[in-house]
């Protein structure tokens, strides 16, 4: 006589098992839908999975373009004591997405006062790149130096951060090349850090080399995440921009 196997145990349906399947989510709609069904949990939740939550909830928005769906949700963030560095982040960001610089950078700049010392560099340098990409280089050069003084491992990008902002606000920059040098040979040289090695070529006048780290960012930011995209729009128009006129350089 053949026995029954027991039923397996069916795992029960927890708002942090909805905030695991959100993270894991390939979709922004499939995101949103478990972000939603966490946060209407009937159980209070505790305050960091209903943040985690409302964070999954903006990263979808930010996805699907919806910049003040996902400026609300991170006001939401803001109104709690949980990781409020990052929540100023990405009102930042849903700011940016609307075109609102000023919100975008008061943002990062409160990010940089709240954050713990492990985060602080990344705050100071993101807010230094905005700064830049906005023309305003002498601030941007206060907030990259600043970064690079609490920097790390990704010191080498902060330093060559503020090179260009340096050399944009007027400054004499003789360290190019050297800067250059320690960021391609650094981890951080990667991702993010082809398109300031692609900045600094292009001032080195090294077109052909400009061209390469410019076009390697194109293609690895615009073939990931979305939201990824959408917080690089300023970066991925400059570095356009710049592929083209370092390729009529090199003809």
């Amino acid at each position: 006589m053949t026995q029954k196997r027991p039923a397996a145990a069916v795992a029960p349906i927890t708002p942090e098992l909805l905030l695991r399947k959100a993270t894991l989510a390939r979709t922004s709609v499939s995101r949103a839908k478990y972000a939603q069904r966490g946060l209407s949990y009937a159980a209070p939740l505790d305050h960091t999975t209903r943040v985690l939550l409302l964070r999954q909830l903006y990263l979808s928005h930010m996805e699907g373009r919806r910049f003040a769906d996902a400026l609300a949700i991170a006001e939401q963030m803001l109104g709690t004591t949980v990781m409020p560095d990052v929540a100023r982040q990405d009102a930042a960001r849903a700011s940016l997405g609307l075109g609102d610089r000023d919100a975008a950078i008061e943002h990062l700049r409160i990010a940089s006062r709240v954050s713990p010392p492990a985060r602080r560099a990344f705050h100071l340098w993101t807010l230094g790149t905005v700064l830049y990409l906005e023309g305003r280089y002498p601030d941007a050069c206060g907030a990259l130096s600043r970064a690079a003084r609490w920097g790390t491992t990704d010191k080498p990008l902060y330093l060559a951060g503020l090179g260009l902002a340096r050399l944009a606000a007027g400054e004499d920059v003789p360290e190019l090349a050297e800067l250059r040098e320690r960021l391609s040979d650094a981890p951080c040289g990667q991702g993010y850090g082809q398109f300031v090695l692609g900045e600094l070529c292009f001032a080195l006048e090294d077109y052909a080399g400009a061209a390469r780290y410019l076009r390697a960012f194109v293609k690895r930011v615009t073939s990931g995440r979305v939201a990824l995209q959408v917080s690089l729009s300023g970066e991925i128009l400059r570095a356009k921009r710049l592929i083209r006129r370092a390729s009529a350089k090199v003809r």
